[in-house]
């Protein structure tokens, strides 16, 4: 390689580091560049853009609509059981699924004072009937003996099964992806919470006129454990690290699906790997995780150094992964990140990407108890949205800083909602926001169950929650679908 070659590739890559950093000039930033700068060819989370959210909450733009405690209900069809995490049965564009006249819904539910009881159940409602009195459940989508799949190294140890989504095929079928997790010996799990993305045909069909039964499962199969290690954190890693003794969060979750031009694919919530910016305090030399000025990057990491969440940040690497499948939803393609959050949040969870008006919306759930951000609370709850011309990214934030969703209330309240959902509909620029409400165990009369849903107003580049839009608890679609 010739100098020359060399110089015209260290100016083109300050030209990018000063574009990302927002510095005005090439010039300014060159003056103060740093080796350390990587982007890993993704987008980033950063803490610039972080403080800005700090500043925007409390707006009636993205403030979570308070809800009224008393006509709070459970759900009657699963009497006793806690209701959390939910996702519908949706098309291959993400708008929810018609299923003989009926909308499907999976959600994680258990009994309220068992940790480890911990299982996918299916809900289903008659289209047109929006009521939370409306919604019937087919009970648990796998039997106990169902994880006893020959030849599958992850499946018999599995202990719980946590989030991911669904889709209608296009012969008709329901394909589940889900997370097998993996909890303590003494449950029958390897001790370290192993995560792996995994997927089943379910078999549903009709029974009499107005219910729907699961009729056993197909294709149980493991999709993807984490790879090697080099763009997503894999569990042996996380064994080196020293397990939770480390205060590393591992996540390997919440595959959600999507197509784009014919090709199939999962995102899902993870941490970077050794090629793509993996945890440690070689991070925060790396200006790429700071965003804005040079001077800011300067400032904010003696500020970060010397704080109390110093260790939190040197751990801090979430990321939403992407992976692509074969047509047997077998695994495909490893993928770079969509996005991380060095320094920022070691989780970042419930990815959901759709398409709409010729844009990709990427969105993900978090807690300010998780991040490393002044201003920002444990209390603080937030989804996070992205905005892109291509589903492989790169993404810039809604709203200029991420923010599309916030609550802050005690955890004790009734009406406390996480694990937010954006449901895109068939025409329009509205998407419904679906979420669960009120805490496993907390009270003895309530359990958690769907909260009501609201409307969000996507417009570009930027999001606000519509003024006086509260639907039906669960309610999934708005207009005539």
């Amino acid at each position: 390689m010739t100098i020359q070659t060399t110089l015209k590739k260290a100016t083109v890559a300050v030209a990018a580091a000063a574009l990302f950093l927002g510095v005005g000039t090439t010039q300014t930033y060159a003056k103060h560049a740093s080796q350390n700068y990587q982007d890993y060819g993704f987008s980033h989370i950063t803490r610039y853009d972080m403080l800005k959210v700090a500043k925007q909450q409390g707006s009636s733009q993205f403030e979570v609509p308070a809800f009224n405690s008393s006509t709070v209900k459970n759900l009657d069809s699963v009497a006793g059981l806690d209701v959390w995490d939910s996702w519908p049965l949706q098309n291959a564009d993400g708008t929810t699924a018609n299923y003989h006249g009926y909308h499907v819904v999976f959600a994680l539910a258990g009994a309220p004072n068992d940790g480890n009881d911990t299982t996918i159940y299916l809900f289903y409602q008659k289209i047109g009937d929006n009521s939370i009195d409306s919604w019937k459940s087919a009970g648990r989508v796998f039997k106990n003996s169902d994880k006893n799949v020959p030849n599958d190294p992850y499946l018999s140890h599995q202990t719980q099964e946590w989030s991911g989504s669904a889709t209608l095929t296009n012969d008709g079928k329901v394909r589940l992806f889900y997370t097998d997790f993996s909890g303590a010996p003494e449950v029958g799990g390897t001790g370290d919470s192993n995560q792996v993305l995994t997927t089943a045909q379910i078999n549903v069909s009709q029974v009499g006129q107005d219910n729907l039964k699961v009729d056993g499962i197909q294709d149980y199969k493991s999709i993807f454990d984490g790879g090697d290690g080099t763009i997503y954190q894999n569990i042996q890693q996380f064994h080196d690290e020293g397990l939770f003794g480390s205060g590393d969060n591992h996540t390997l979750r919440d595959p959600h699906y999507v197509e784009d031009n014919g090709h199939k694919y999962l995102v899902f919530e993870s941490n970077t790997g050794t090629e793509t910016g993996y945890q440690g305090d070689d991070q925060f030399d790396n200006p790429a995780y700071y965003g804005g000025s040079y001077e800011f990057y300067k400032i904010e990491k003696e500020s970060l150094l010397n704080s109390s969440k110093k260790q939190l940040a040197s751990l801090a690497n979430g990321a939403l992964g992407i992976i692509e499948l074969n047509n047997d939803f077998t695994l495909k393609k490893v993928l770079k990140p969509l996005i991380a959050s060095n320094t920022v949040t070691d989780e970042i969870e419930r990815a959901n990407v759709f398409k709409m008006n010729g844009k990709w919306y990427l969105f993900t759930d978090s807690r300010g108890a998780k991040m490393t951000i002044n201003g920002i609370a444990d209390k603080d709850i937030y989804m996070l949205g992205f905005v892109s011309n291509s589903l492989t990214g790169p993404y810039k934030p809604l709203n200029k800083s991420g923010l599309v969703l916030h609550t802050d209330l005690d955890p004790q309240d009734l009406t406390f909602t996480y694990s937010h959902f954006a449901v895109p509909q068939n025409k329009g620029n509205k998407v419904v926001i679906t979420s669960y409400m009120t805490n496993r165990g907390f009270f003895t009369d309530h359990q958690s169950t769907f909260a009501p849903s609201f409307l969000l107003s996507i417009d570009g580049s930027n999001t606000s929650v519509v003024k006086n839009s509260i639907l039906e608890q669960g309610q999934l679609t708005i207009g005539k679908h």
